[in-house]
């Protein structure tokens, strides 16, 4: 272990402090509520019907994975903000980034793994290759979804490893003063990040494109075709393919941003508090918490469900109120 500051270095400015806990933090709720209703529905009919379906499945090991990955970014956050003398000793930093990335590799795994699953359910191709997947997808899917988990396991763990090495030097210059202070200082091994990070995340990243792309264009091509065929306006069935166009557009983009922004992230090129990592952790938090939410807008159960929902916390806050005014 390093040297490590006996006194914490420069305090973060109240503006950085008041924006890391706002706008992060109001994502990070969304998703855990958001995340938190997609397990608990898909929990209940697992165990309802004794068994997962497996988009339930899928559902259910993202959304538990996202909280579990939003918490760990919450509590991360805080630790960097309030205790940075306690978060940036070695074996403290390194094990927030093995945890983080552990989580963030099962989310793109299991993001990645939903992408594929509705591809081979919803497309309509005639080749062998995607024949094939369609097929044989269901009963793949337990593996891949377990064999991901220790995928990112293994590729985390190399993050304890030779990437990340944090120091004290205690004679910066004080351009306020004729004194020095101490600050912290995390020497980051750009080869050694690049291969971890390109060999957990490149494939998954890879995979999910092709299948979101793909399945765009199958969807649009009997979009088309269905517009031919139709006179006047658009049918519901039609409304469903555009739908679901606008919601793996969507998926696609805040993928890809979010990989864009945790590389930034991980390679601490930025400074410490600074606003671009306030923005790249404002653009990670919005990731599992925008998916939860088109999540739940473009699926026609958790949808119902989650109407549903809203309807009887409106009615219980009503007659609360009423009860209330009532009682004076």
């Amino acid at each position: 272990m390093t040297e490590t500051c006996s006194s914490p270095e420069d305090k973060p400015s109240i503006f950085v402090i008041i924006i890391s806990f706002t706008i992060p933090g109001v994502e990070y709720i969304i998703g855990i509520i958001g995340n938190g209703f997609i397990m608990v529905i898909n929990g209940a009919e697992w165990v309802q019907n004794k068994k997962f379906s497996t988009s339930g499945r899928i559902l259910f090991f993202l959304s538990l994975g996202r909280i579990a990955l939003e918490s760990c970014m919450m509590i991360e956050s805080f630790a960097a903000l309030i205790f940075p003398s306690f978060y940036k000793e070695d074996t403290v930093y390194e094990t927030f980034r093995v945890i983080f990335m552990f989580l963030t590799f099962c989310s793109l795994w299991f993001a990645t793994w939903l992408s594929i699953f509705y591809f081979a359910k919803i497309a309509n191709f005639n080749h062998p290759l995607f024949l094939r997947l369609k097929w044989r997808i269901t009963g793949l899917m337990p593996w891949l979804l377990w064999s991901s988990v220790m995928i990112s396991f293994c590729c985390s763990a190399f993050f304890s490893q030779q990437v990340y090495n944090t120091s004290c030097n205690n004679s910066i210059p004080d351009p306020f003063s004729n004194s020095t202070k101490k600050k912290y200082i995390i020497s980051t091994n750009m080869i050694n990040l690049a291969i971890i990070y390109n060999v957990g995340m490149f494939i998954p990243l890879i995979l999910f494109i092709l299948a979101a792309i793909l399945l765009i264009i199958s969807l649009k091509q009997h979009t088309l075709q269905m517009e031919s065929n139709t006179i006047g306006s658009r049918n519901p069935s039609m409304e469903a393919h555009i739908g679901a166009i606008k919601a793996i557009s969507s998926f696609l983009i805040l993928y890809i941003f979010n990989f864009v922004a945790l590389l930034l992230y991980m390679s601490n090129i930025f400074e410490d508090n600074s606003v671009w990592i306030v923005f790249c952790k404002i653009v990670m938090a919005a990731y599992p918490s925008g998916h939860s939410v088109l999540l739940i807008l473009g699926n026609p159960k958790l949808r119902n469900t989650w109407g549903r929902f809203q309807h009887k916390i409106c009615s219980c806050y009503i007659c609360s109120c009423c009860w209330t005014l009532s009682g004076k």
